[in-house]
């Protein structure tokens, strides 16, 4: 019985530097990597970011003999992208999908003012209506490594619809009242 126990002792302390060294995770310690999913990036900034999406902004008055103003200022890359469907989660090496050569066109749709109204927390204020289609053109790639490598590619196309609404206060017909409150709210 000595004798078994001496020869695993043995084994035991031939093996022991052979695991301490090469690509053996488990003698790492701290620096031990953990694997993250690659779609936990994504999923923080879309948490941490883009507070303002939501919001309506509330311009200065429209001022008479002024053209009205128009709707210059398109969706943002980032906020399309953000508001198309997303991308189905996959398996690493198993089953992922991305999407390349994306481009985007953008076309105004609706450029429109309601009369004055009263708003809650604004008071009286002209609702500007902004009404954009966006359509998205990409490649969509659909990919396996496992058990044996395929690539699918698809020419895709989106349509997304996005509102900016925004606000403009009305302060009445009197022209000097609309300078001083454009004054006010633009600081020059």
């Amino acid at each position: 019985m000595s004798w078994i126990r001496r020869k695993l002792w043995l084994l035991a302390l031939a093996v022991l530097p052979a695991g301490a060294v090469g690509c053996n995770p488990l003698t790492l310690g701290f620096g031990t990597p953990i694997l993250v999913p690659p779609w936990t990036a994504e999923r923080m900034e879309q948490k941490l970011n883009h507070e303002n999406d939501g919001r309506v902004p509330i311009m200065p008055p429209i001022r008479d003999g002024v053209p009205p103003p128009i709707c210059e200022d398109p969706p943002s890359d980032a906020e399309v992208l953000r508001a198309m469907p997303r991308v189905p989660r996959g398996v690493p090496y198993i089953y992922e999908t991305f999407r390349d050569d994306v481009v985007i066109v953008k076309n105004r749709l609706v450029d429109k003012i309601d009369p004055p109204r009263f708003f809650p927390l604004v008071g009286p204020a002209q609702l500007h209506h902004c009404h954009w289609e966006c359509v998205v053109y990409y490649n969509e790639l659909v990919q396996s490594d496992y058990p044996f490598p395929v690539y699918v590619r698809k020419p895709r196309v989106q349509v997304i619809y996005i509102d900016k609404d925004h606000l403009h206060l009305y302060v009445g017909p009197d022209p000097e009242t609309q300078r001083q409150v454009t004054q006010d709210l633009t600081r020059h």
